[in-house]
């Protein structure tokens, strides 16, 4: 009977499903010429590209343009904003002479590799508790500053910090994938956790200082002009500075953030149910969502690094606002990018790569991690890659043991992460951030996160054998 049913899932597949393949794959294509040779803006491409797959796939023209619509409002609603209150706080961090502190702190304690080592240290912290986005945007000033200061090319600082942010963002809970996959296949919490850390440590090792080393031949570029509406070829003027804020200061008014959603993902654990749970966890569940969280830090950001410098009220919101102009093309791109992306999944390219991996017959981790692999690629989207695979492989997880049940939850993390490129939103926030061509960022940024999914895949397979 099973047989007949794997069968029949198998004759499912039709050639509208392999024409909405090749349709998204043509788009990609599509996409990296227009940018690569015609040197179109990449807002543009991206908008070309999403017409291109909506039309034909055979989507409805009505529907082409919401769903672009309904992608770009999602991307912006949360990363757009977040990204915004990053520049803000980046802008103050800079100008008060905060950021040179912590530069300054960083090389008189380490150099050369250790300086390395300690950055990924410090993309590890802040990527515990914090999204990728927010965490990228928060370390902008103190990676591109380094890379500066310590003479060093950008991607031997660049890559650690974002393999720290990366790893932790798609494998360890409270982050949303892991938490996502650990619900579906009903895995522990706090197994997954555990065995989270330990596959995250040595991935985060291989693929960020290790890797950096290659990746700083293959794009030997230095610190951009300018990076997140930073100018980091020029000292801050700090002639308005009175007094610098001391390094601790600046820590805290950064870790702020980190601590708010950590609180929130402790609350979490300690009072899982929400219904019988104290104020003080509703408390820290508005206070730790990121933009809550971000604004708060903000508005401290104000008073540590404006008001208590010297900075007038009125040359506070002069620098604020100078802040947001440079981030404009990026706000753009990365909502393009999360419009491609829904025109992807609305066409239905993740249900054919679904229907797929319902006829497949191989172990369950192996087809966790491979459908996630196959969703990532195709949407673009790693929440859609970490749903889609964990409802597919739930029933096949209710006979696994608790800790394979959180090796699966990991599987599928990994199988999300797998090469980012033009249909992914934080292709080209780290592209655009960073000052990179479309060839520099797949050479970098893309081998990275593949590096991520592998290697952590690996270790999941690993921890299989002995446990």
């Amino acid at each position: 009977m099973r047989a007949l049913e794997t069968a029949t899932q198998v004759q499912e597949w039709t050639a509208h499903d392999t024409q909405l393949l090749v349709v998204a794959a043509l788009g990609i294509a599509l996409i990296v010429v227009l940018i690569a040779k015609l040197k179109l803006h990449p807002f543009l491409a991206l908008v070309l590209g999403s017409a291109f797959v909506g039309l034909a796939s055979g989507v409805e023209l009505g529907k082409v343009i919401t769903n672009f619509e309904d992608g770009v409002g999602g991307v912006l609603k949360e990363v757009g904003l977040l990204i915004a209150l990053g520049a803000m706080l980046g802008k103050l961090l800079a100008d008060s002479g905060g950021a040179n502190r912590v530069v300054d702190t960083l090389l008189a304690k380490a150099s050369g590799n250790k300086l390395v080592w300690m950055i990924t240290l410090v993309a590890v912290i802040i990527g515990l508790p914090m999204f990728f986005e927010i965490g990228l945007v928060l370390l902008l000033p103190v990676i591109v500053l380094v890379t500066q200061r310590s003479k060093m090319k950008l991607m031997r600082i660049a890559i650690p910090a974002l393999a720290g942010l990366s790893v932790l963002h798609g494998l360890v809970p409270p982050h949303p994938g892991p938490l996502i996959a650990i619900s579906a296949v009903k895995a522990e919490l706090g197994t997954t956790l555990g065995l989270g850390i330990l596959v995250a440590i040595p991935t985060v090792i291989i693929c960020g200082p290790l890797f950096s080393r290659l990746a700083a031949r293959w794009v030997p570029v230095d610190a951009p002009a300018v990076a997140g509406g930073i100018d980091t070829q020029h000292a801050a003027d700090l002639s308005e500075v009175k007094r610098q804020p001391s390094f601790l200061v600046t820590l805290l008014t950064i870790i702020f953030p980190v601590v708010l959603m950590l609180l929130k993902a402790l609350g979490g654990i300690i009072w899982p149910n929400p219904e019988t749970a104290p104020a003080i966890r509703i408390f820290f569940d508005f206070v730790g969502q990121p933009l809550v969280a971000m604004t708060l830090a903000v508005l401290l950001a104000i008073v540590t690094f404006g008001y208590a410098v010297g900075f007038t009220g009125s040359r506070i919101t002069a620098k604020l606002g100078e802040s947001l102009g440079p981030i404009a093309a990026i706000l753009l791109i990365v909502g393009a990018g999360g419009g491609f992306k829904q025109t992807l999944i609305g066409a239905g390219v993740g249900d054919a790569v679904k229907k797929w991996a319902e006829g497949a017959n191989m172990s369950v981790l192996v087809l966790g991690f491979i459908v996630a692999v196959a969703l990532r690629l195709a949407t673009g989207s790693a929440t859609v890659a970490t749903v889609t695979a964990a409802g597919i492989v739930a029933p096949l997880a209710s006979s696994l043991s608790p800790t394979h049940a959180a090796l699966l939850a990991l599987a599928i993390g990994a199988g999300s992460l797998f090469l980012s490129h033009v249909n992914d939103a934080g292709f080209w926030l780290v592209k655009e951030l960073f000052g990179l061509t479309v060839g520099q960022t797949f050479k970098t940024w893309s081998v990275m996160e593949t590096l991520i999914s592998v290697v952590g895949f690996g270790f999941v397979m690993l921890l299989s054998l002995v446990l």
